[in-house]
């Protein structure tokens, strides 16, 4: 990556900012959204960076009928609530909320909700760094011509080890990728 080039950072939601739920299941209200170590202050962070800051997350839990549209979207209420008390306000949360089978456009690795980040940001692709944890992002990113990075939380250790061998960019967790590129490093 080049040093201090990107504008916009596209983060997947669970792993990268929240724990995902030990047994599987779905985080289907506010008080079952649990903030990763030193997510909120990467988000700051990044802010103060002057990054601009989408949410790009598969949710197939409302089309599967587990979680209804309006308790994703008090989850999602409740996670800007908090980063913008924070200091790391979000410009946007984009989900796909088809089930996989519904074989939409917009559910990673499909590159769709990373499209729309990108003209919604009007940063460009190149400016423009995906950040996940699981394959399914990485793939997501390759398809829209976005570089990405991967952190070890949630999946990331598993999904490091089954690409290792590939040039990959990863980071322990969003706090240290937000720091180097608050540096210029990343």
């Amino acid at each position: 990556m080049k040093p201090a080039t990107f504008r916009h950072l596209i983060l997947d939601r669970d792993g990268v900012l929240n724990r995902e739920s030990a047994d599987g299941s779905y985080v289907r209200t506010p008080e079952e959204f649990e903030w990763l170590p030193g997510a909120l202050e990467a988000l700051a962070v990044l802010r103060h960076a002057g990054v601009r800051l989408t949410v790009a997350t598969n949710q197939a839990g409302v089309g599967r009928g587990i979680v209804s549209a309006s308790e994703l979207a008090a989850v999602h209420m409740h996670m800007q609530e908090q980063a913008a008390a924070a200091g790391g306000a979000l410009d946007a949360v984009l989900v796909c909320t088809h089930a996989p089978e519904a074989q939409c456009l917009c559910r990673k690795p499909a590159p769709g909700l990373v499209h729309t980040a990108i003209e919604r940001s009007g940063i460009t692709a190149e400016e423009t760094l995906l950040v996940g944890d699981d394959g399914r992002d990485l793939e997501a990113a390759r398809r829209a011509g976005v570089a990405a990075a991967l952190v070890r939380t949630g999946k990331g250790r598993r999904t490091e080890a089954q690409h290792s061998g590939s040039p990959l960019v990863v980071y322990d967790d969003l706090l240290q990728l937000a720091h180097a590129l608050a540096a210029g490093k990343a």
